[in-house]
């Protein structure tokens, strides 16, 4: 028989699976795990596999950004998800999570988690922070995750921002938290999320200022210094993202969240992670391609930076 008997696992986008090597500039990582505390809805453990199964109704050229295959110009590598992480064991995990986007960094790349709920961000700034002293993040979220925890129980997804701040993981006078609303299970989290240091920009905010003034802002705060992106999908309206983790009424189009992307162009966004996609609750799909459209719009903005003219044009 000539035809092969064996197709590989699914990757993000088709991109070869595997270990980072030097010469890649991008890895995606997946991230499945959940804390699995929410009451009822439980089920972004399993984002990765959901966001890799839709990504290839994603094409990988765009005319006006990026006509060019940026995933093959990039060099980008499927790592495949952490291993041996269990839902629901936060400390055990972490650490996992950490060294994996730790060698990924080492090697050289940027990489690109996915999430899993949001409480993966804080082992994946642990190990950018390790790399990049003097980092700075641009949190994209209908929530602070900035919330106050109890030292008996002190991780869970409302809190990494907090930990973050406390662990001097950034500079959380120079980072933002944009698109917050909604109702809150507890008072005050914004005036504790301020109390950290932290800039809140709440989607009002930048639906009345606009996103490319808000974001001008941003980037004059923020400069040149290493940014770690982290991308909530539940920052969108749950009309156009409905599974995820904590859906809020009154959130971004897809549109809108395009722009938002959009207008990061140039920073120097060093690691990133887009998390929450729930595909339990999810439909058709819907969150999981979004999710899958909105990391792609991301690898223009890494390609726009690092690669040579004309490619990056």
């Amino acid at each position: 028989m000539s035809e092969p008997l064996f197709t590989a696992p699914p990757t993000f986008m088709g991109i070869p699976a595997g270990a980072v090597q030097p010469g890649n500039r991008v890895a995606i990582l997946g991230v499945p795990f959940d804390c699995g505390i929410h009451p009822f809805r439980i089920g972004s453990r399993e984002g990765p596999a959901a966001v890799r199964a839709q990504s290839p109704l994603i094409r990988r050229h765009h005319p006006v950004l990026a006509d060019f295959d940026l995933l093959a110009a990039l060099n980008a590598v499927d790592c495949g998800d952490v291993a041996g992480i269990t839902p629901g064991r936060i400390t055990e995990a972490h650490p996992r999570i950490e060294a994996a986007a730790d060698a990924i960094l080492q090697a050289g790349a940027i990489p690109v988690g996915i999430g899993g709920d949001g409480s993966v961000s804080l082992p994946l700034m642990r190990a950018a922070a390790r790399h990049h002293p003097g980092l700075v993040a641009l949190h994209v979220d209908s929530h602070t995750d900035a919330y106050p925890y109890d030292p008996a129980n002190p991780y869970d997804a409302s809190n990494q921002f907090t930990h973050a701040a406390e662990e001097a993981l950034v500079d959380a006078a120079a980072t933002w938290h944009v698109g917050i609303r909604g109702f809150t299970g507890v008072p005050g989290v914004v005036r504790h999320a301020e109390g950290l240091g932290f800039r809140v920009v709440t989607t009002e905010d930048l639906v009345r200022r606009g996103t490319a003034q808000a974001m001008a802002e941003f980037r004059d705060v923020v400069g040149d210094r290493p940014l770690y992106l982290c991308w909530d999908m539940d920052v969108f309206d749950p009309s156009v993202a409905p599974g995820v983790a904590t859906p809020a009424w009154g959130g971004l189009t897809a549109r809108e969240g395009i722009a938002l992307m959009r207008s990061l162009s140039g920073l120097n966004i060093v690691a990133a992670d887009f998390n929450t996609v729930s595909p339990n609750h999810d439909v058709q799909g819907m969150a999981a391609s979004l999710c899958a459209h909105m990391m792609m719009e991301f690898l223009v903005l890494v390609a726009q930076r690092l690669l040579p003219e004309p490619l990056g044009r």
